[in-house]
């Protein structure tokens, strides 16, 4: 039946036709759609650009394990994605993020883990603000010029929305100052597993929604009492996470071990543990007492010796102050001394001058010559 085959045949070729490429609203062609679900994931399918025809239905798009590694500006077309709010770009290896590349209307969960940055713009998120709640940056700022653009964004005030941020697994030592200053919605604040010695030049004033903050696996000296203050005055911080941090049980670690005792903030404190001196090693934070610390020598250096340069220069004020007292009460006397002086060098030089003329007039010569004789 000839003619029933060439009927059926012609039915399949548009079919056929279709699913080799993407048609408008439809599917790109190396991606797995679920219009149900508003959901495309293009996963481990070696895409170096993010492809063209995506559905504007899309509100959750997974763009995973691809050898991407630059995106442009409008890379996500605000007025074709006008709905897409959760974006995940994890795992592939992206180094460059360019103005307005992440410029959609209704972004609210953005995933970058696991790419290797090198350039991020401050102005990835467009010129106005953005209403991202969940930014994950999760080993992905091993280049400190990364982490300065990206505290430059966080300070600009364009993800005062920003509700929660990853930052772990990224090797850092320091944070810039005031980098969390501008995120008065945050509320959970992932540090964890990094290599951060201090948090001095960190400010949490102004995260009054925080309710969570991770510092486990850094190393972590000692909390100075300026940063306790700062967790104290944060009325929704109830989850500090403090775990395998190389703690120095000296002088200096005293308001930490007070803080510890007094408050409910910290989970976990009971397995808080010295990492040194050796005498201390593996003694709980909680069980260390002011006995237990040899505080005989200072141990804040940099205040002794303010105070030893301040009170220097106080010795010195009050010398010079009773030298200048000593010579006003003897200003006389100081006086006749200085005419005396004046009147023994005058009798001097005349003596000098005196001789000089003998010595110059040949008349004058001959004669005392002639007077020696």
């Amino acid at each position: 039946m000839p003619g029933r085959g060439a009927l059926c045949l012609g039915l399949l070729l548009p079919v056929l036709l279709g699913c080799g490429s993407a048609q408008p609203g439809g599917c790109p062609a190396l991606c797995e759609c679920s219009e149900p679900a508003k959901t495309v994931k293009c996963v481990n399918r070696n895409l170096t650009a993010v492809p063209p025809d995506l559905p504007p239905y899309v509100r959750s798009l997974f763009i995973t394990g691809n050898p991407l590694t630059h995106l442009p500006a409008g890379a996500f077309p605000a007025q074709r994605l006008p709905d897409l709010a959760s974006l995940n770009l994890s795992g592939n290896h992206l180094r460059t993020v360019e103005a307005g590349a992440l410029a959609l209307p209704a972004l609210r969960q953005l995933d970058l883990s696991g790419n290797a940055l090198a350039s991020f713009s401050p102005q990835a998120f467009g010129e106005g603000g953005s209403p991202l709640e969940e930014l994950a940056l999760r080993g992905a700022l091993r280049d400190h010029g990364v982490l300065l653009s990206l505290a430059a964004l966080l300070q600009s005030g364009t993800l005062r929305n920003l509700s929660r941020l990853e930052l772990a697994d990224n090797g850092l030592l320091l944070l810039p100052s005031g980098m969390f200053t501008a995120l008065p919605a945050l509320q959970q604040l992932d540090l964890s597993n990094n290599s951060l010695v201090g948090l001095r030049n960190v400010s949490f004033q102004g995260l009054g929604q925080l309710q969570s903050l991770n510092l486990s696996d850094n190393s972590l000296s000692v909390l100075w009492n300026s940063t306790l203050a700062q967790f104290r005055s944060l009325p929704a911080l109830q989850h500090i996470v403090l775990g395998h941090n190389t703690w120095v049980c000296d002088c200096a670690i005293e308001d930490l071990v007070a803080w510890l005792k007094e408050s409910d903030q910290v989970e976990g404190k009971e397995a808080l543990t010295c990492a040194s001196p050796d005498k201390m090693l593996g003694k709980a934070l909680l069980k260390i007492n002011s006995s237990d610390l040899n505080c005989s020598v200072p141990i804040d250096l940099p205040s002794q010796l303010q105070t030893s340069y301040v009170f220097l220069g106080i010795v010195l004020a009050l010398i010079g102050a009773i030298f200048l007292l000593v010579l006003y009460l003897n200003r006389k006397g100081i006086k006749k001394w200085m005419h005396n002086i004046r009147d023994a060098c005058r009798d001097h030089m005349e003596g000098y001058h005196y001789r000089y003329e003998i010595n110059a007039d040949p008349r004058l010569t001959n004669l005392s010559s002639n007077s020696d004789v």
